[in-house]
């Protein structure tokens, strides 16, 4: 089944890329996978402090990705896969792409204005001769009604 990874956060782009990414799965009978990062604490002297602040950005990232998920499934059918994960984005995205097979599409949006954003300018540069999926960069500037004509 064609799977296309989306990595959300709280970006007007990653609402973008992940309303292109449903709409084509959708039309194309493929699914979501829909990825929360949550940054590693910066190392705080007491334990229990760290566990909570690590606890609730795990919760943030959870929240707004279950939102974006019930809108994905009232509006077009869509049900996502939702992994949440700690630690470093790049490596993180890296380690899926390997390991998931049926991911068949990377799909990033990019900063309406400005540049592109961390992962696109990676992704795009650095990586793009050698992970085994495409990457679609949306633009972030779309209205929902041109990314509906587009996918």
């Amino acid at each position: 089944m064609r799977t296309y990874l989306v990595i959300m956060d709280e970006s007007d782009e990653a609402e973008v890329a992940l309303r292109f990414a449903a709409r084509r799965a959708s039309k194309t009978g493929g699914s979501v996978r829909i990825l929360a990062l949550v940054p590693p604490a910066e190392f705080v002297q007491w334990g229990g402090v760290q566990a909570t602040m690590e606890e609730e950005a795990r919760q943030r990232a959870e929240a707004l990705v279950m939102g974006s998920a019930g809108t994905l499934m009232q509006e077009l059918g869509v049900r996502p896969v939702i992994t949440v994960k700690s630690g470093e984005p790049i490596p993180t995205i890296r380690k899926i792409l390997d390991e998931d097979e049926n991911i068949s599409a990377l799909v990033l949006g990019a900063a309406a204005q400005g540049a592109p954003g961390p992962l696109v300018a990676h992704f795009a540069t650095g990586e793009s001769g050698r992970i085994k999926c495409p990457i679609m960069i949306i633009p972030g500037g779309l209205s929902s009604e041109e990314i509906d004509l587009l996918s």
